[in-house]
C-alpha cells in the first residue's frame, strides 16, 4: 500500500530499476530500462504511460521517463527494504552473496514498514549494503538515528512520515543550498558532524563536489569544511526556497 494505492510487485520493480537508473533527475531511456528488466521495449512503453497516469513518472516518447516526486519515494522505500535485507541476509543469515539479491527481490515487497525499521535497528543502522550501494534514509519524521533509538517503543502512525524528498549532501550538485533535516548514524557521528557546526536546520552549501567519492566541500555557518564521502553521504537536506537538489 503506497498513499492509498496498492501497487502490484510489478510496478515497484519498475519504481526501484528507475531509481536505480536516474542520476540527479536524468530521464532513464525505454531501451534501458527494458535491458535492465529482459522486458521488451514494447512492454515497458505500456508500462511507463500506465505509471505516468497514476503520476509516478514523468513520460515522453523517445526521450524516456523521469520519476515525480510520488515516484521517488515509493522507488527509495522498496529500494531501502531491498537493500537492508541484503544487508540482513549476508551478515545475519550468512547467505552466499551471489543468491542475495534475488532473496532479497522476493522478500522486498511483503516487508512491513515495522519490520523495515526493526531491521535497521537490529542492523545497527547501516548506511550500504554487500554491493557497496547507498542504503535509502528512512521515511519517518525523526531528524536523526539516534532519535529513532530512543523512541523505537512509539507507533509509527504516531511518528509520522515526511512531506518532502530528502537528497544527501554529496548527491547535491555544487552550488547547491540545503537544510538539514536527518543525519545517519549513531551519537559519535552526531558529536562529529555537531563540532563541525553541522546541526538539524543549518543551511549548507555545496561549494565542490571532488570525483570517485572523494570529499565535498561546503560552507556552513560562514565557515568552509572538507568532509569526507562517506559522512557527507550521512547528512541528509531538504531544498532551500528557489535551490533544486
Amino acid at each position: 500500500m503506497r498513499d492509498g494505492l496498492t501497487l502490484s510487485e510489478n510496478i515497484e520493480e519498475y519504481l526501484e530499476i528507475l531509481y536505480k537508473l536516474s542520476t540527479q533527475g536524468q530521464r532513464v531511456s525505454t531501451s534501458r530500462i527494458s535491458e535492465s528488466l529482459k522486458i521488451s521495449p514494447a512492454s515497458v512503453t505500456q508500462m511507463l504511460k500506465k505509471l505516468a497516469e497514476i503520476g509516478y513518472v514523468e513520460y515522453s516518447p523517445y526521450k524516456g521517463a523521469v520519476l515525480t516526486d510520488n515516484g521517488i519515494k515509493v522507488a527509495k522505500k522498496i529500494t531501502r527494504k531491498h537493500r537492508l535485507l541484503e544487508r540482513f541476509l549476508c551478515d545475519v543469515l550468512k547467505i552466499k552473496k551471489d543468491k542475495i539479491h534475488q532473496q532479497a527481490c522476493e522478500m522486498e515487497h511483503t516487508l512491513s514498514d515495522d519490520a523495515e525499521r526493526a531491521l535497521c535497528h537490529l542492523l545497527e543502522l547501516p548506511s550500504k549494503c554487500p554491493g557497496d550501494n547507498v542504503i535509502p534514509e528512512c521515511d519517518l519524521k525523526f531528524t536523526s538515528c539516534e532519535e529513532c533509538l530512543m523512541q523505537k517503543e512509539e507507533d509509527l502512525e504516531e511518528v509520522g512520515k515526511r512531506n518532502q524528498n530528502l537528497v544527501s549532501i554529496v548527491d547535491l550538485k555544487e552550488h547547491n543550498k540545503g537544510k538539514v533535516s536527518f543525519i545517519r548514524g549513531d551519537y559519535k557521528v552526531i558529536r562529529r558532524l555537531l563540532d563541525m557546526g553541522i546541526t538539524i536546520g543549518a543551511i549548507i552549501s555545496v561549494l565542490k563536489v571532488a570525483p570517485l567519492c572523494g570529499p565535498v566541500e561546503v560552507a556552513v555557518r560562514g565557515s568552509k569544511l572538507a568532509l569526507g564521502h562517506d559522512i557527507a553521504s550521512n547528512v541528509f537536506v531538504e531544498a532551500v526556497d528557489g535551490e533544486g537538489c
